[in-house]
Protein backbone atom coordinates (compact mmCIF):
# COMPACT_ATOMS: atom_id res chain seq x y z
CA UNK A 1 0.00 0.00 0.00
CA UNK A 2 1.29 3.46 -0.78
CA UNK A 3 1.84 6.22 1.95
CA UNK A 4 -1.33 8.06 1.52
CA UNK A 5 -3.14 7.47 4.79
CA UNK A 6 -1.78 9.36 7.37
CA UNK A 7 -2.24 7.90 11.70
CA UNK A 8 -1.14 11.42 12.39
CA UNK A 9 -3.40 14.80 13.85
CA UNK A 10 -4.20 16.75 10.94
CA UNK A 11 -2.71 20.01 10.74
CA UNK A 12 -3.95 22.34 7.71
CA UNK A 13 -0.74 23.41 5.77
CA UNK A 14 -1.22 26.99 4.16
CA UNK A 15 -0.03 28.38 0.44
CA UNK A 16 2.20 30.74 0.18
CA UNK A 17 0.05 33.88 -1.08
CA UNK A 18 2.78 35.55 -3.05
CA UNK A 19 3.73 35.45 -6.79
CA UNK A 20 7.76 35.90 -6.42
CA UNK A 21 8.12 31.52 -5.85
CA UNK A 22 5.91 30.82 -8.89
CA UNK A 23 7.97 33.07 -11.16
CA UNK A 24 11.40 32.13 -9.72
CA UNK A 25 10.49 28.39 -10.30
CA UNK A 26 8.75 28.68 -13.77
CA UNK A 27 12.07 27.84 -15.62
CA UNK A 28 12.66 24.69 -13.73
CA UNK A 29 9.05 23.33 -14.30
CA UNK A 30 9.89 21.97 -17.83
CA UNK A 31 13.18 20.18 -16.32
CA UNK A 32 11.45 18.91 -13.71
CA UNK A 33 8.66 17.17 -15.67
CA UNK A 34 11.09 15.47 -18.26
CA UNK A 35 13.09 14.24 -15.19
CA UNK A 36 10.34 13.29 -12.53
CA UNK A 37 7.25 11.95 -14.55
CA UNK A 38 8.73 11.84 -18.39
CA UNK A 39 6.37 14.63 -19.95
CA UNK A 40 8.74 16.18 -22.63
CA UNK A 41 6.13 18.49 -23.74
CA UNK A 42 3.14 20.35 -23.05
CA UNK A 43 0.51 21.84 -25.47
CA UNK A 44 -1.89 24.17 -24.91
CA UNK A 45 -6.02 24.55 -26.32
CA UNK A 46 -8.31 26.74 -25.48
CA UNK A 47 -6.56 29.13 -23.14
CA UNK A 48 -8.28 32.31 -24.88
CA UNK A 49 -11.46 31.10 -22.31
CA UNK A 50 -9.26 31.69 -19.27
CA UNK A 51 -7.74 34.87 -20.37
CA UNK A 52 -11.55 36.37 -21.07
CA UNK A 53 -12.54 35.35 -17.39
CA UNK A 54 -9.01 36.67 -16.01
CA UNK A 55 -10.06 39.63 -17.68
CA UNK A 56 -13.39 39.86 -16.64
CA UNK A 57 -12.39 39.66 -12.83
CA UNK A 58 -14.30 36.27 -12.18
CA UNK A 59 -13.07 33.86 -9.48
CA UNK A 60 -11.91 30.87 -11.23
CA UNK A 61 -11.81 27.43 -10.45
CA UNK A 62 -10.12 24.95 -12.91
CA UNK A 63 -11.46 21.38 -12.93
CA UNK A 64 -9.01 19.07 -14.37
CA UNK A 65 -9.12 15.21 -14.61
CA UNK A 66 -6.77 13.44 -12.47
CA UNK A 67 -5.21 10.73 -14.50
CA UNK A 68 -1.24 10.87 -13.38
CA UNK A 69 0.78 12.09 -10.41
CA UNK A 70 2.30 14.62 -13.67
CA UNK A 71 -1.41 16.81 -13.47
CA UNK A 72 -0.73 19.88 -11.05
CA UNK A 73 2.59 20.59 -12.93
CA UNK A 74 0.81 20.28 -16.41
CA UNK A 75 -1.78 22.59 -15.17
CA UNK A 76 0.75 24.79 -13.67
CA UNK A 77 1.43 25.93 -17.10
CA UNK A 78 -1.73 27.54 -17.88
CA UNK A 79 -1.67 29.36 -15.17
CA UNK A 80 1.68 30.79 -16.74
CA UNK A 81 0.30 31.11 -20.01
CA UNK A 82 -2.75 33.71 -19.23
CA UNK A 83 -0.34 35.23 -16.21
CA UNK A 84 -1.45 33.99 -13.04
CA UNK A 85 0.22 31.27 -11.39
CA UNK A 86 -2.22 28.53 -10.16
CA UNK A 87 -2.85 27.64 -6.08
CA UNK A 88 -4.12 23.63 -5.92
CA UNK A 89 -5.93 22.12 -3.07
CA UNK A 90 -3.71 18.68 -2.71
CA UNK A 91 -3.81 15.70 -0.42
CA UNK A 92 -2.24 16.29 3.27
CA UNK A 93 -0.05 13.14 2.47
CA UNK A 94 1.87 14.58 -0.14
CA UNK A 95 3.26 17.57 2.59
CA UNK A 96 4.03 14.56 4.88
CA UNK A 97 6.78 13.26 2.75
CA UNK A 98 9.45 15.74 3.30
CA UNK A 99 10.40 19.01 4.97
CA UNK A 100 11.36 20.40 1.42
CA UNK A 101 8.48 18.86 -0.17
CA UNK A 102 6.25 20.72 2.00
CA UNK A 103 8.23 23.72 1.75
CA UNK A 104 8.22 23.58 -2.29
CA UNK A 105 4.02 22.68 -2.46
CA UNK A 106 3.23 25.98 -0.20
CA UNK A 107 5.61 28.24 -2.61
CA UNK A 108 3.91 26.78 -5.60
CA UNK A 109 0.60 27.71 -4.34
CA UNK A 110 -0.62 24.14 -3.41
CA UNK A 111 -2.89 23.85 0.24
CA UNK A 112 -3.92 20.35 2.17
CA UNK A 113 -6.99 19.03 2.34
CA UNK A 114 -7.42 16.18 4.69
CA UNK A 115 -9.53 13.64 3.01
CA UNK A 116 -10.65 11.03 5.59
CA UNK A 117 -12.71 13.76 7.45
CA UNK A 118 -14.26 17.65 7.17
CA UNK A 119 -11.47 20.07 6.70
CA UNK A 120 -12.90 23.06 7.59
CA UNK A 121 -10.18 25.08 7.09
CA UNK A 122 -9.02 23.63 3.29
CA UNK A 123 -12.72 24.55 2.20
CA UNK A 124 -12.13 28.16 3.91
CA UNK A 125 -9.01 28.73 2.12
CA UNK A 126 -10.65 27.88 -1.30
CA UNK A 127 -13.60 29.83 -0.82
CA UNK A 128 -10.74 33.01 -0.24
CA UNK A 129 -8.74 32.21 -3.17
CA UNK A 130 -12.30 32.19 -5.45
CA UNK A 131 -13.84 35.41 -3.96
CA UNK A 132 -10.17 37.44 -3.92
CA UNK A 133 -9.96 36.44 -7.21
CA UNK A 134 -6.53 37.04 -7.77
CA UNK A 135 -4.83 33.52 -8.87
CA UNK A 136 -7.13 30.52 -10.30
CA UNK A 137 -7.45 27.64 -7.99
CA UNK A 138 -7.46 23.84 -8.81
CA UNK A 139 -9.35 21.52 -7.58
CA UNK A 140 -9.30 17.81 -8.97
CA UNK A 141 -13.14 17.00 -8.75
CA UNK A 142 -11.91 12.96 -9.27
CA UNK A 143 -10.37 13.35 -6.01
CA UNK A 144 -7.53 10.50 -6.96
CA UNK A 145 -5.32 9.39 -9.73
CA UNK A 146 -6.93 6.90 -11.71
CA UNK A 147 -4.56 5.66 -14.65
CA UNK A 148 -7.07 5.57 -16.88
CA UNK A 149 -7.31 8.99 -18.84
CA UNK A 150 -9.98 8.05 -21.26
CA UNK A 151 -12.23 7.69 -19.05
CA UNK A 152 -13.77 10.04 -15.99
CA UNK A 153 -14.33 8.66 -13.12
CA UNK A 154 -16.94 9.82 -10.10
CA UNK A 155 -17.11 13.13 -9.44
CA UNK A 156 -16.92 14.80 -5.99
CA UNK A 157 -19.84 17.20 -5.26
CA UNK A 158 -17.75 18.82 -2.56
CA UNK A 159 -16.56 20.83 -6.14
CA UNK A 160 -20.07 23.05 -6.29
CA UNK A 161 -20.10 23.16 -2.53
CA UNK A 162 -17.00 25.64 -2.59
CA UNK A 163 -18.22 27.30 -5.84
CA UNK A 164 -21.11 28.36 -4.62
CA UNK A 165 -19.96 29.67 -1.15
CA UNK A 166 -17.69 31.84 -3.06
CA UNK A 167 -20.20 32.93 -5.17
CA UNK A 168 -22.42 33.76 -2.42
CA UNK A 169 -19.71 35.63 -1.05
CA UNK A 170 -19.09 37.39 -3.60
CA UNK A 171 -22.42 38.67 -4.33
CA UNK A 172 -22.95 39.78 -0.84
CA UNK A 173 -19.71 42.14 -1.32
CA UNK A 174 -21.59 43.73 -4.01
CA UNK A 175 -18.81 42.66 -6.60
CA UNK A 176 -19.45 42.66 -10.35
CA UNK A 177 -17.31 39.48 -10.98
CA UNK A 178 -18.59 35.85 -10.79
CA UNK A 179 -17.01 32.73 -10.17
CA UNK A 180 -16.66 30.69 -12.87
CA UNK A 181 -15.40 26.74 -13.28
CA UNK A 182 -13.79 26.27 -16.59
CA UNK A 183 -13.40 22.10 -17.14
CA UNK A 184 -9.59 21.37 -18.23
CA UNK A 185 -9.07 17.90 -20.06
CA UNK A 186 -5.46 16.82 -20.05
CA UNK A 187 -4.59 14.00 -22.71
CA UNK A 188 -1.30 12.45 -22.39
CA UNK A 189 0.33 10.68 -25.27
CA UNK A 190 3.55 8.18 -25.14
CA UNK A 191 5.21 8.51 -28.29
CA UNK A 192 8.73 6.42 -27.80
CA UNK A 193 9.20 2.84 -28.60
CA UNK A 194 6.04 1.33 -26.91
CA UNK A 195 6.39 -2.07 -27.60
CA UNK A 196 10.58 -2.05 -26.06
CA UNK A 197 9.09 -0.16 -23.01
CA UNK A 198 5.98 -2.90 -22.59
CA UNK A 199 8.31 -5.72 -23.32
CA UNK A 200 10.84 -4.91 -20.67
CA UNK A 201 8.54 -3.83 -17.87
CA UNK A 202 5.90 -7.19 -18.70
CA UNK A 203 9.27 -9.31 -18.48
CA UNK A 204 10.00 -8.03 -15.18
CA UNK A 205 6.46 -8.76 -13.92
CA UNK A 206 6.46 -12.27 -15.55
CA UNK A 207 9.52 -13.22 -13.67
CA UNK A 208 7.74 -12.04 -10.12
CA UNK A 209 5.24 -14.66 -11.38
CA UNK A 210 8.09 -17.27 -11.80
CA UNK A 211 6.67 -17.61 -15.64
CA UNK A 212 9.40 -17.55 -19.09
CA UNK A 213 8.73 -14.40 -21.00
CA UNK A 214 5.57 -14.74 -22.63
CA UNK A 215 7.11 -13.48 -25.61
CA UNK A 216 5.25 -15.77 -28.04
CA UNK A 217 2.27 -13.29 -27.52
CA UNK A 218 1.12 -10.00 -28.89
CA UNK A 219 1.22 -6.88 -26.31
CA UNK A 220 -2.11 -6.90 -25.74
CA UNK A 221 -2.71 -10.70 -25.13
CA UNK A 222 0.16 -10.61 -23.20
CA UNK A 223 -1.09 -7.42 -20.77
CA UNK A 224 -4.33 -9.50 -20.26
CA UNK A 225 -2.87 -12.63 -19.56
CA UNK A 226 -0.91 -10.97 -16.69
CA UNK A 227 -3.74 -9.32 -15.58
CA UNK A 228 -6.03 -12.43 -15.06
CA UNK A 229 -3.18 -13.76 -13.22
CA UNK A 230 -2.67 -11.31 -10.77
CA UNK A 231 -6.39 -11.14 -10.23
CA UNK A 232 -6.80 -15.12 -9.80
CA UNK A 233 -3.85 -14.63 -7.36
CA UNK A 234 -5.77 -12.05 -5.20
CA UNK A 235 -8.95 -13.85 -5.37
CA UNK A 236 -6.72 -17.40 -4.11
CA UNK A 237 -5.70 -15.24 -1.07
CA UNK A 238 -9.18 -14.00 -0.26
CA UNK A 239 -11.15 -16.81 -1.52
CA UNK A 240 -9.20 -19.50 -1.58
CA UNK A 241 -9.47 -20.30 -5.19
CA UNK A 242 -10.34 -18.52 -8.25
CA UNK A 243 -14.02 -17.49 -8.97
CA UNK A 244 -15.90 -18.53 -12.09
CA UNK A 245 -17.88 -15.56 -13.73
CA UNK A 246 -16.92 -12.57 -16.17
CA UNK A 247 -13.93 -10.27 -15.49
CA UNK A 248 -16.25 -7.34 -14.28
CA UNK A 249 -18.20 -10.38 -12.00
CA UNK A 250 -14.80 -11.10 -10.64
CA UNK A 251 -13.93 -7.79 -10.24
CA UNK A 252 -17.23 -6.86 -7.97
CA UNK A 253 -17.07 -9.96 -6.42
CA UNK A 254 -13.62 -9.21 -4.71
CA UNK A 255 -14.34 -5.56 -4.25
CA UNK A 256 -16.99 -6.28 -1.83
CA UNK A 257 -15.67 -9.07 -0.22
CA UNK A 258 -13.02 -6.62 0.31
CA UNK A 259 -15.41 -4.08 1.56
CA UNK A 260 -19.02 -5.09 2.07
CA UNK A 261 -17.75 -7.05 6.06
CA UNK A 262 -16.28 -3.53 6.13
CA UNK A 263 -18.97 -1.54 5.90
CA UNK A 264 -20.64 -3.74 8.25
CA UNK A 265 -18.67 -3.45 11.04
CA UNK A 266 -17.82 0.43 10.63
CA UNK A 267 -20.69 1.79 8.75
CA UNK A 268 -23.23 -0.31 9.92
CA UNK A 269 -24.06 -2.23 6.72
CA UNK A 270 -23.12 -2.30 2.90
CA UNK A 271 -23.01 0.84 1.17
CA UNK A 272 -24.29 1.51 -2.43
CA UNK A 273 -21.93 4.59 -3.32
CA UNK A 274 -19.12 3.92 -5.71
CA UNK A 275 -16.01 2.48 -4.91
CA UNK A 276 -14.11 5.62 -4.32
CA UNK A 277 -16.67 7.11 -2.19
CA UNK A 278 -16.82 4.08 -0.40
CA UNK A 279 -13.44 3.94 0.61
CA UNK A 280 -13.25 7.48 1.69
CA UNK A 281 -16.32 6.74 3.98
CA UNK A 282 -14.34 4.02 5.40
CA UNK A 283 -11.10 5.42 5.92
CA UNK A 284 -13.30 8.30 7.60
CA UNK A 285 -14.40 5.95 10.02
CA UNK A 286 -11.28 3.45 10.94
CA UNK A 287 -8.93 6.80 11.44
CA UNK A 288 -10.07 8.69 13.96
CA UNK A 289 -9.06 6.67 16.99
CA UNK A 290 -5.50 5.72 15.09
CA UNK A 291 -4.87 9.40 15.19
CA UNK A 292 -5.56 9.68 18.96
CA UNK A 293 -3.88 7.06 20.00
CA UNK A 294 -6.98 5.71 22.16
CA UNK A 295 -5.96 2.04 20.62
CA UNK A 296 -3.41 -1.00 21.45
CA UNK A 297 -1.07 -2.08 19.01
CA UNK A 298 -2.85 -5.13 18.29
CA UNK A 299 -6.20 -2.87 17.37
CA UNK A 300 -4.02 -0.34 15.15
CA UNK A 301 -2.07 -3.86 13.50
CA UNK A 302 -5.39 -4.77 12.87
CA UNK A 303 -7.05 -1.61 11.16
CA UNK A 304 -3.57 -0.89 8.95
CA UNK A 305 -4.61 -4.37 7.69
CA UNK A 306 -8.15 -3.12 6.91
CA UNK A 307 -6.68 0.01 5.40
CA UNK A 308 -4.48 -2.09 3.12
CA UNK A 309 -7.62 -4.19 2.08
CA UNK A 310 -9.02 -0.67 1.36
CA UNK A 311 -6.77 0.57 -0.69
CA UNK A 312 -6.34 -2.83 -3.14
CA UNK A 313 -10.14 -2.26 -3.14
CA UNK A 314 -9.85 0.79 -4.80
CA UNK A 315 -6.49 -0.06 -6.82
CA UNK A 316 -8.93 -2.97 -8.17
CA UNK A 317 -12.22 -0.37 -8.95
CA UNK A 318 -9.27 1.73 -11.46
CA UNK A 319 -8.94 -1.46 -13.41
CA UNK A 320 -12.12 -0.83 -15.61
CA UNK A 321 -13.33 -3.64 -17.22
CA UNK A 322 -13.72 -2.97 -21.26
CA UNK A 323 -11.13 -0.58 -21.50
CA UNK A 324 -9.36 -2.63 -24.31
CA UNK A 325 -12.24 -2.79 -26.04
CA UNK A 326 -12.89 -2.57 -28.86
CA UNK A 327 -9.06 -2.34 -29.47
CA UNK A 328 -6.25 -0.41 -26.44
CA UNK A 329 -4.87 2.60 -27.83
CA UNK A 330 -0.85 2.98 -26.82
CA UNK A 331 -1.83 4.73 -23.66
CA UNK A 332 -4.33 2.35 -22.23
CA UNK A 333 -1.70 -0.73 -22.85
CA UNK A 334 0.65 1.68 -21.06
CA UNK A 335 -1.45 2.89 -18.05
CA UNK A 336 -2.52 -0.18 -17.53
CA UNK A 337 1.26 -2.08 -17.20
CA UNK A 338 2.10 1.12 -15.29
CA UNK A 339 -0.71 -0.08 -12.88
CA UNK A 340 0.68 -3.21 -12.79
CA UNK A 341 4.23 -2.18 -11.46
CA UNK A 342 2.62 0.58 -9.13
CA UNK A 343 0.47 -2.52 -7.43
CA UNK A 344 3.55 -4.79 -7.21
CA UNK A 345 5.82 -2.76 -5.80
CA UNK A 346 4.09 0.60 -4.66
CA UNK A 347 6.49 2.96 -6.59
CA UNK A 348 5.21 4.79 -9.32
CA UNK A 349 6.84 3.82 -12.57
CA UNK A 350 7.92 6.73 -15.17
CA UNK A 351 8.01 5.69 -18.84
CA UNK A 352 9.43 8.31 -21.49
CA UNK A 353 8.92 10.20 -23.32
CA UNK A 354 5.10 11.61 -22.83
CA UNK A 355 3.45 14.68 -24.89
CA UNK A 356 0.70 16.24 -22.43
CA UNK A 357 -2.35 18.39 -24.51
CA UNK A 358 -4.48 20.17 -22.12
CA UNK A 359 -7.64 22.12 -23.71
CA UNK A 360 -9.47 25.15 -21.51
CA UNK A 361 -13.46 24.50 -21.55
CA UNK A 362 -16.31 27.20 -21.85
CA UNK A 363 -16.41 28.93 -18.12
CA UNK A 364 -19.34 27.68 -16.02
CA UNK A 365 -21.10 30.08 -14.22
CA UNK A 366 -22.02 29.05 -10.53
CA UNK A 367 -24.83 30.63 -9.03
CA UNK A 368 -24.92 30.89 -5.44
CA UNK A 369 -27.93 28.29 -4.91
CA UNK A 370 -28.48 25.32 -6.74
CA UNK A 371 -31.26 25.13 -8.96
CA UNK A 372 -33.99 22.89 -6.80
CA UNK A 373 -35.75 19.48 -7.78
CA UNK A 374 -32.37 18.43 -10.13
CA UNK A 375 -31.31 14.86 -9.49
CA UNK A 376 -28.03 15.48 -10.53
CA UNK A 377 -26.33 18.66 -9.42
CA UNK A 378 -26.51 20.30 -13.19
CA UNK A 379 -23.11 21.88 -12.87
CA UNK A 380 -21.66 18.56 -11.99
CA UNK A 381 -23.31 17.36 -14.83
CA UNK A 382 -21.97 20.16 -17.31
CA UNK A 383 -18.51 19.37 -15.19
CA UNK A 384 -18.35 15.83 -16.80
CA UNK A 385 -19.93 16.16 -20.19
CA UNK A 386 -17.52 18.80 -21.00
CA UNK A 387 -14.62 16.75 -19.53
CA UNK A 388 -15.78 13.80 -21.52
CA UNK A 389 -16.21 15.75 -25.00
CA UNK A 390 -12.96 17.33 -24.89
CA UNK A 391 -10.81 14.20 -23.60
CA UNK A 392 -12.74 12.78 -26.72
CA UNK A 393 -11.09 15.58 -29.07
CA UNK A 394 -7.95 15.28 -28.20
CA UNK A 395 -7.69 11.53 -28.19
CA UNK A 396 -7.66 12.65 -32.38
CA UNK A 397 -4.19 14.33 -31.71
CA UNK A 398 -1.89 11.61 -31.37
CA UNK A 399 0.81 11.60 -34.38
CA UNK A 400 -0.21 8.34 -36.20
CA UNK A 401 3.72 7.50 -36.22
CA UNK A 402 2.92 6.14 -32.67
CA UNK A 403 -0.27 4.24 -33.27
CA UNK A 404 1.40 1.56 -35.33
CA UNK A 405 3.45 0.49 -31.75
CA UNK A 406 0.46 -0.37 -30.18
CA UNK A 407 -0.76 -3.73 -31.65
CA UNK A 408 2.65 -5.03 -32.48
Amino acid sequence: MQNIVVDQPYAFVPPCRGTGWPTVLKPILPAYLRRAHGVEAVELAGTERLRQSVAAGHGIMLTPNHCRPSDPMVVAHLGYAVGRPIHVMASWHLFKQSAFQTWLLRRVGAFSVYREGMDREALKCAVQILVAARRPLVLFPEGVISRTNDQVNHLMDGTTFIARNAAKQRAANGGSGKVVIHPVAIRYFFEGNLAAVLTRALEQIERRLAWRPQAHLGLTERIVKVGEALLTLKEIEYFGRPKPGTLPQRLTALIDHLLGPLEVEWLKGKQDDNVVTRVKNLRTALLPEMVSGEIDEAERARRWRQLADIYLAQQLFFYPPGYFTPQPTPERLLETVERFEEDLTDQTPVHRPLRAVLEVGDAIEVAPTRERGAEMDPVMARIRTELETMLARLAARRRPSQEAHAHE
